[in-house]
């Protein structure tokens, strides 16, 4: 992503600036200029790593630019520590990681007939749908033998590389991986009839066009039937949890659309629609509050299963690939950066408490089972992939969170499939992707919105507009 780079405050820098008298000649000169020096240094140390304030906000008399301050609600880091972290180490890391071929193909059923309703949607574009990609434009261990392309591949992929797609099947791709069943999604994992893999980075999460009654139904289903759409103080700390993870998911999947979208279908031009962005996200401060609550439990179930990760095989057949996936996954789990700004982003020992906890993780459970169910009723193909990919990237943090006894601890030794790990750090990626966006636009959007409709301009929107596009 080209994006300009978030503003730091440097109030040490400026405050390096005031002058001193003259008392004795050289001497007094070679002492201002050693304290001008270390002040400098002091600035220079906290514009590489923002996260620790230089100077309380509205220093050298500007005013502050953040909208979001403090701890991020049931979570242990600041929106701060978050932007920081993100910008200067996970975004890299991410960004890098998940173009590469472990990560880049995703196992997925996208034909699955909808267990609740009939399946009437219809998508605007032909970007809706998942189309097979050429042999050769996978890794050698992803091949099967050559059968050719239908004549509607053809047609698909004509003009249209980014919807070209590998549908290639090969229960030999990665060695070491076990076959179990996530107990969070509806989808038997280890089943792998009519899965097909797909390269993620030729079906990027954007604007489908797909919209109307039927992606509507899919977000009704979702808050009204399993989780409450405006939690009350009376609800319980998890299902407000639960709540707060599918807000999250929602707004970053809202970002995307907006951070890509056909602005011009006529001339086929893509780019961003920031109106949309304020509209559906930035204009309600519960939505990108749940924003960064999801991304920071999802990345406190990576750096949890850090070991897990760390021996995990990422072979894909490429050595030279395989080694730097390698090495990625290990400077994203061990980084002193993050582990020293936020080494508990979420704690989830604080769920599950009391008598009724076992009970009301089965309820939760079941609830996030029907959620995940509900992406087969997703009638634009593109858009179910990504929905499969996020709802199963967040049952296998809720899986490495909550082992499946009940205890917050993992009792039994992790086991996780090759394709939970690519779900769960392409899912991570998503979110830093979101954070970034909303953490760089944000206040400059808002700003602009509101000079040019001061009467409409609204700061604090409670409830949250829900007929929203899927993508």
């Amino acid at each position: 992503m080209t994006m300009n780079p978030a503003p730091v405050a440097n109030g040490a820098a400026a405050g390096a600036g005031g002058g001193t008298k003259r008392r004795g000649g050289r001497l007094c000169y070679a002492a201002a200029g050693a304290l001008l020096v270390a002040l400098l240094a002091v600035a220079v140390s906290y514009r590489s790593f923002p996260g620790i304030p230089s100077s309380s906000p509205g220093s050298c008399g500007c005013p502050a630019a953040r909208k979001y301050t403090g701890m991020v609600e049931d979570c242990c880091c600041d929106y701060e520590t978050v932007d920081a972290i993100n910008e200067e180490v996970l975004h890299p890391i991410l960004q890098e990681l998940v173009r590469l071929p472990f990560f880049r193909y995703f196992k997925v059923k996208l034909w699955c007939d909808c267990p609740f309703w009939p399946d009437d949607g219809m998508c605007k574009l032909r970007d809706c749908s998942v189309c097979e990609c050429p042999e050769n434009e996978f890794p050698e261990p992803f091949r099967k033998p050559y059968s050719g392309l239908s004549p509607d591949s053809m047609m698909c992929q004509e003009g249209k590389p980014q919807a070209a797609v590998d549908k290639t099947l090969d229960s030999k791709v990665f060695k070491g991986w076990v076959e179990t069943d996530n107990p969070w999604t509806s989808d038997d994992e280890t089943d792998n009839n009519e899965m097909t893999y797909v390269n993620l980075q030729l079906n990027p999460e954007r604007y489908t066009g797909y919209t109307g009654d039927s992606a509507r139904r899919i977000w009704d289903a979702i808050y009204k039937e399993n989780c409450p759409k405006y939690p009350s103080e009376e609800l319980c700390h998890e299902k407000k949890a639960l709540y707060k993870l599918i807000s999250g998911l929602h707004s970053s999947i809202s970002v995307h659309i907006a951070y890509d979208y056909l602005l011009d279908e006529s001339t086929n031009s893509w780019g961003q629609n920031l109106p949309l962005l304020y509209d559906r996200v930035l204009k309600y401060p519960e939505r990108v509050q749940n924003l960064y609550f999801t991304y920071l439990f999802v990345l406190r179930a990576v750096t949890k299963a850090a070991d897990y990760l760390e021996q995990a095989e990422y072979n894909t057949g490429n050595p030279e690939d395989d080694l730097k996936t390698e090495s990625l996954v290990k400077q994203l789990l061990y980084n002193s950066k993050l582990r020293s700004a936020c080494p508990l982003p979420f704690d989830e020992a604080k769920l599950w408490q009391g008598e009724n906890g076992p009970e009301l993780k089965q309820e939760i459970q079941k609830q996030f089972r029907n959620i995940s169910a509900i992406m087969d009723c997703v009638g634009c193909e593109k858009c179910r992939l990504w929905g499969k990919l996020q709802v199963l990237g967040l049952g296998t943090a809720l899986k490495i969170l909550f082992s499946v006894d009940g205890d917050t601890h993992l009792s039994q030794p992790l086991q996780l499939q090759r394709n939970e790990v690519i779900a769960l750090f392409n899912l991570l990626n998503r979110l830093s992707e979101s954070v970034k966006f909303v953490h760089e636009k944000g206040s400059s959007i808002e700003e602009v919105i509101k000079e040019q409709s001061p009467s409409t301009f609204q700061k604090g929107a409670s409830k949250p507009n829900l007929k929203l596009d899927f993508l």
